[in-house]
């Protein structure tokens, strides 16, 4: 369920980026249908539990925060990684069993 500021969130994300939000979403919505969905730190943020994962936009992309970034760095060192944080550009090529790893390995550890 998507609380109005979440919404507006959404809505303002401009055309060239919606795609790769949608489908980074989509990741997360898939394995966690009951997420709670706000917005934290000015982002959307998925709460299961005690746990949580951001999704935000950037400049050239949309980032995926709060997870473990250093396997998947060793596995994609294509894709620009920083603490804590998997950062997309809207042309890369998404390791989707990877990032859903990244999700489950973030929404598992508390």
């Amino acid at each position: 369920m998507k609380d109005q500021a979440v919404q507006s969130y959404i809505d303002a994300i401009p055309e060239s980026h919606r795609p790769l939000f949608d489908r980074l979403q989509s990741f997360i919505l898939e394995l966690y249908q009951d997420a709670e969905i706000a917005i934290s730190y000015g982002i959307p943020t998925y709460k299961v539990g005690r746990s949580r994962v951001y999704l935000g936009l950037w400049k050239s992309g949309v980032s995926l925060h709060a997870v473990d970034a250093e396997t998947f760095k060793q596995q994609h060192p294509s894709i620009k990684t920083g603490r804590g944080s998997l950062n997309f550009k809207l042309t890369d090529q998404l390791p989707e069993a990877d990032i859903r790893d990244v999700i489950k390995r973030a929404i598992s550890r508390s």
